[in-house]
Order: structure tokens, then C-alpha cells, then sequence
């Protein structure tokens, strides 16, 4: 019998004070590997930092050419101006549009 207990004390002694220290420097080192940039995830940043900027160098283009063709666009598509549907029935275009996409998605499933 004090075979056997000093063999359990010793692997007691073991988990405590080697395989539980162990394990818990292992999950903090992952858990601050984890918390930063991979290259991939700069590369990606970069890329969409890149085609947002193109996007908006596009978007001021496009509003450039509308205006000097039409210098009262913008007036004209504020909701409730003169020109544009009643805001009842962009609602109730809407719900149609609405009804359709879930109907279509309903077949496709």
C-alpha cells in the first residue's frame, strides 16, 4: 500500500505543478497569437482598403458627370420631392418585391 500511495501522490504532485502551469502558458500563449493581424488579414485589409478608394474615386466621377448634366439631380431624388412615387406605394412596391424574393427562395429550396 505506500507503493501505491506515494506513486498517486507523485503523479498528484505532477499535475499540479508541471502539467497544469503547462497548460494554462499554452492556452495564453494561443490566446495572444490569436489576437493579432495574420499577413493574410493585412493583404485583405489592403485589398478592400484599395477597392473601397477606387469605389469612391468612381462615385465623386459619376456625381461629377450628373451634375453637369443635371445640377438639380440631387433635388430630385430626395424622397418626398416633386417627381418620385408617393412613399405608399414605394411601400407597397416594397412588400411586392419582398413577397417575390421569398417566394423565390422558397423553389429554390
Amino acid at each position: 500500500m505506500p507503493v501505491e500511495a506515494a506513486f498517486t501522490g507523485v503523479v498528484a504532485l505532477l499535475v499540479i505543478f508541471v502539467g497544469l502551469p503547462w497548460l494554462i502558458f499554452h492556452y495564453i500563449t494561443k490566446w495572444k497569437t490569436a489576437k493579432t493581424l495574420t499577413g493574410a488579414d493585412e493583404q485583405l485589409l489592403d485589398e478592400l482598403y484599395d477597392a473601397g478608394r477606387r469605389l469612391d474615386e468612381r462615385l465623386c466621377s459619376i456625381e461629377r458627370i450628373m451634375t453637369a448634366e443635371n445640377p438639380e439631380w440631387r433635388q430630385n431624388c430626395l424622397p418626398g420631392s416633386a417627381g418620385r412615387e408617393s412613399s405608399g406605394s414605394l411601400l407597397k412596391d416594397f412588400d411586392n418585391l419582398q413577397s417575390r424574393t421569398e417566394r423565390l427562395l422558397g423553389e429554390r429550396r
